[in-house]
């Protein structure tokens, strides 16, 4: 069964608790609709004849989209909660909706012998998205677990492969302003665009040599750039202008700080190399690393920071803004922004020369090869890369 199947839904049961400020039947619509299923029954039993399955859901349960999402790729299924064994979901076909509503209606019915009975354990583990390992979510939804429930929202919000500061930083300080954001009816896209204006802001006050106050604002629009991404992902509000909002803004405005960084210094020469070499320096290793990560995707199934455990470490220190902001801060606080730049440059031709060496030998053994794929999606990848497990296949902070 795919989404191409002709498809309805039915959300049953009321499911008034609410998460990050939406209530259980809310979240699953706008989840619903994130996986192309739009049509919603108030009755099972309303389906058209040409419908050919009805996804039926218990609101007394809390899902991701992924697990919905998981779901919709399998045939005949009934999804149990591990928690209490009961049925929380079901892609029922039409001609057995009756069995398959009665499963979840009533714990002691008999299950279809047609139906596949799967926990979450048994969909996709890998979120190939967020580059991390977890089954989907699924856990019966009760107002007394709010707190713990919320906390597993935003952390499987999170990245489990990514920069330094973004995975040990900013979880805490984040999830504090996700909240108040999901009260406060604050959107996404409104938190963006506020990163937008710190990002011009910041541009104008390196151009004019403010360097403290412009990282400043660099770094309260990272931490915001955290905020969007979790925010959309917990109130299920995700939407494609965003999507290219916030990765344009965040592929675009590295290397203009840096350029405009030097322009704020009034100097043609740091250390001996011209500005201009430097700034070369920077936008072509800039461009060039993102251009290895580009080609890297023809390679198999998985970005190259998630290919192989040095990978994923390697991401946390890359030459991204995150990281390259932690050479300029210091090297600004101690009066010297020149070689806070310098530093940059050559991080950046660094680390790309690295990139480039990951491409090559990626590319040899697909040669030789299947199609690459990550390593966190190997049943064994928790034993064979304890460590690396344990570090990339979540984001455990976000958890606490």
């Amino acid at each position: 069964m795919t989404q191409a199947t002709p498809l309805a839904a039915c959300i049953l049961g009321r499911g008034e608790t609410r998460l990050w400020g939406l209530d259980s039947r809310e979240r699953i619509a706008r989840q619903l609709a994130a996986c192309g299923v739009t049509r919603l029954l108030d009755d099972p039993r309303d389906a058209a004849e040409k419908v050919d399955a009805v996804l039926l859901i218990d609101a007394a349960y809390l899902f991701e989209v992924r697990t919905f999402a998981a779901l919709l790729e399998r045939g005949a299924t009934l999804l149990e909660c591990p928690a209490n064994r009961r049925i929380a979901a079901a892609l029922a076909p039409r001609a057995e909706l009756e069995a398959y509503l009665a499963c979840l209606q009533n714990a002691d019915a008999p299950r279809p012998v047609t139906a596949t009975v799967l926990a979450p354990a048994g969909l996709e583990a890998y979120d190939r998205q967020l580059r991390k390992a977890a089954a989907p979510l699924l856990e019966p939804l009760t107002a007394a677990r709010r707190g713990e429930l919320e906390s597993k929202l935003y952390g499987n919000a999170y990245k489990g492969v990514t920069d330094l500061v973004t995975k040990w930083w900013w979880p805490r300080p984040a999830r504090r302003i996700v909240g108040w954001c999901a009260n406060a009816g604050i959107t996404p896209n409104m938190v963006t665009l506020t990163g937008l204006a710190l990002v011009v802001l910041a541009t104008l006050l390196f151009y004019h040599g403010y360097y403290l106050a412009g990282l400043a604002c660099g770094w309260i629009m990272t931490l915001l750039d955290t905020v969007d991404g979790k925010l959309a992902r917990v109130t299920v509000m995700s939407s494609r202008v965003g999507h290219w909002l916030d990765h344009g803004m965040d592929i675009v405005h590295p290397p203009i700080w840096y350029v405009y960084w030097g322009l704020g210094l009034g100097v043609d020469a740091i250390a001996g190399f011209p500005l201009s070499w430097v700034h070369w320096a920077i936008v072509a290793g800039y461009v060039g690393g993102r251009l290895v990560e580009a080609l890297f995707h023809a390679l198999g199934h998985c970005g190259l920071f998630a290919w192989r455990p040095f990978d994923a470490y390697f991401r946390l220190v890359t030459a991204r803004r995150n990281p390259c902001l932690l050479i300029l801060t210091p090297a600004a606080l101690l009066g010297r922004p020149d070689l806070g730049l310098l530093g940059v440059a050559a991080w950046t031709v660094l680390t790309t020369a690295v990139l480039a060496v990951r491409l090559v030998h990626a590319t040899l053994v697909r040669l030789g090869g299947p199609p690459l794929d990550s390593w966190l999606k190997d049943p064994d990848a928790a034993i064979r890369n304890a460590r690396a497990y344990r570090t990339f296949a979540g984001t455990r902070s976000a958890y606490d």
